[in-house]
């Protein structure tokens, strides 16, 4: 197989990217003004910029002499503590609140067009008539196609003011090319991928990030599995970040009782802040399952560690990532903004699951090699534990700390490489394109289409498959799929779904036969 070296980088950074973003506990105010006194050795560095500014021989730009200068500093402190630039602190801010003013559509370019994937249901676009598989030509005076299409400042073009008005061309295939006026309004981006009935009285809910509305979205989707007879519960981490604390302490509190330690932190001058549970949890009897792996960070971590510390509940899975750092953010007047750790939390046994970070930042975020060199992804046995960071957890169970959440069952990963290989195509779109290709053959069929016919009536046979392989080697990507075939032809139709209906219905078609799944249905009543 020609692809194996060549793209196991992709699935390192694939593996290990949803470990690195996520902060905890922000705080935006500003610190105190007696932070910004005189010091000796902030002037000393202010008038090495100023004189580099004035005396220079060549002109030079000094923000990006304060910006290199910033970012040493942060990399010196922990792998958590980051600059983040006014171009992107834009994004990171909308993902976080959980919704952002736009038009309310998924697309992506395709060949030198914009092509609508799906609209948000609900939203603007739907609301205007926009369809699944129309091209997006122009938005007021901006052309939005040619070979010039440029992917980054797109989103701009299509956002603006709450309620403004934008008039888009478009084409679609049998109608020709229209004008259509929209609306901009609030779009979510939703926290919450899935929740639905696993079985009788087992519910299922994928959370993929802890923003600002996860919490009133997780709480909307467990009343309503509990109102279709839930008893017992799955929460899926998989490859949750975290993000903010304050939704995941919510969370944790739907399952424990009035007075149960959530977590705690602890800053340099240990100073202790307890988080406790209330009497509002609407969750406290039932079995909870939390799955979790080695992208699980942060938040997740916190409400993992809730859960098991409390003897709540069975994590299932691999080890967490071990993210234990809180970090608060800080405003720096143009636009950017820094995110300072300024203390650690711990599970409400008493125990840090950050990971050691003592020999540099690129040690620390290439870990994930380490783990899969020594076995642990596949072996429960190969997870280095130390006995001097050894807990109990009142019901007598042994916890471990010093570097994220060890699962009391074990479920490895598929680490073959043709595995490593689909998992990476599906969870990074690369079957996307051939999947939208398919279905703009057909748009008007798949466009009526609801979702009980589609699982009903739509069946992806080995020709489908085998279309999918030539597509793949004409993009240079060419794979042996002998033992595999059955587990491409379920991530077509998941892609497919989720084009169609969205995450939900992917979650679903991706999660038979999943191990994690399947070891919580073979342990739950």
């Amino acid at each position: 197989m020609g692809y194996s070296k060549k793209y196991l980088p992709l699935f390192i950074g694939l593996a290990m990217g949803a470990g690195v973003f996520l902060g905890s506990k922000l705080n935006f105010s500003n610190p105190s003004a007696k932070l910004f006194s005189y010091n000796a050795k902030k002037e000393k560095l202010n008038r090495l910029i100023d004189y580099i500014d004035y005396e220079y021989v060549d002109d030079i730009n000094t923000d990006s002499i304060v910006d290199v200068t910033v970012n040493r500093i942060l990399e010196n402190l922990d792998p958590h503590s980051v600059y983040i630039p006014p171009e992107e602190l834009e994004g990171i801010t909308e993902s976080m609140q959980g919704d952002f003013i736009g038009i309310g559509v998924s697309y992506y370019p395709y060949r030198d067009t914009i092509s609508v994937i799906n609209t948000i249901k609900g939203g603007p676009s739907e609301q205007s008539g926009i369809l699944a598989g129309d091209r997006i030509l122009m938005a007021d005076q901006d052309t939005l196609y040619g070979e010039r299409l440029r992917r980054d400042g797109l989103a701009d073009k299509l956002k603006g003011e709450l309620n403004s008005q934008v008039q888009l061309k478009v084409y679609r295939k049998g109608t020709g090319i229209f004008d259509v006026v929209v609306k901009r309004g609030r779009v979510p981006l939703r926290s919450v991928d899935a929740s639905y009935m696993l079985k009788e009285r087992l519910g299922y809910i994928k959370v993929n990030r802890f923003a600002e509305t996860t919490y009133k979205e997780f709480k909307k989707a467990l009343d309503s599995l509990q109102d279709l007879g839930a008893e017992n519960l799955v929460v899926d981490l998989r490859d949750n970040g975290g993000g903010f604390i304050a939704p995941a302490l919510k969370m944790a509190d739907e399952f424990l009782q009035n007075d149960e330690l959530i977590m705690f932190t602890k800053n340099k001058k240990g100073a202790i802040e307890n988080n406790y549970a209330t009497r509002n949890g609407s969750f406290e009897k039932g079995n909870v399952y939390v799955l979790i792996n080695e992208n699980s960070a942060s938040a997740s971590e916190i409400f993992a560690g809730a859960i098991q510390d409390n003897d709540r509940g069975t994590i299932v899975g691999r080890r967490s990532y071990g993210k234990g750092l809180v970090q608060r953010e800080m405003a720096l007047g143009d636009g950017s903004a820094i995110r300072l750790t300024i203390s650690r939390y711990y599970t409400p046994t008493g125990r840090s699951i950050q990971k050691p970070y003592e020999n540099g930042n690129k040690e620390y975020f290439n870990e994930y090699l380490e783990r899969y060199k020594n076995g642990e992804l596949q072996n429960a046995d190969s997870i280095q534990v130390a006995d001097s960071l050894k807990f109990k957890t009142p019901g007598g169970k042994t916890v471990y700390g010093g570097g994220g959440i060890i699962p009391d069952i074990f479920v490895s990963k598929d680490t073959t490489r043709v595995g490593e290989t689909l998992d990476y195509m599906l969870r990074s779109g690369r079957m996307g394109g051939y999947i939208f290709e398919e279905l703009d053959k057909k748009r008007a069929f798949y466009n009526e289409l609801t979702e009980e016919q589609f699982k009903e009536e739509i069946n992806i046979d080995d020709d489908f498959a085998d279309g999918f392989l030539v597509y793949t080697r004409k993009n240079g990507i060419d794979i042996n799929l002998k033992n595999y075939r059955e587990q491409l032809k379920k991530y077509l139709k998941a892609i497919m779904a989720q084009q169609l209906f969205g995450t939900s219905e992917f979650e679903k078609i991706i999660n038979k036969d999943d191990k994690m799944i399947q070891k919580v249905l073979s342990i739950s009543d």
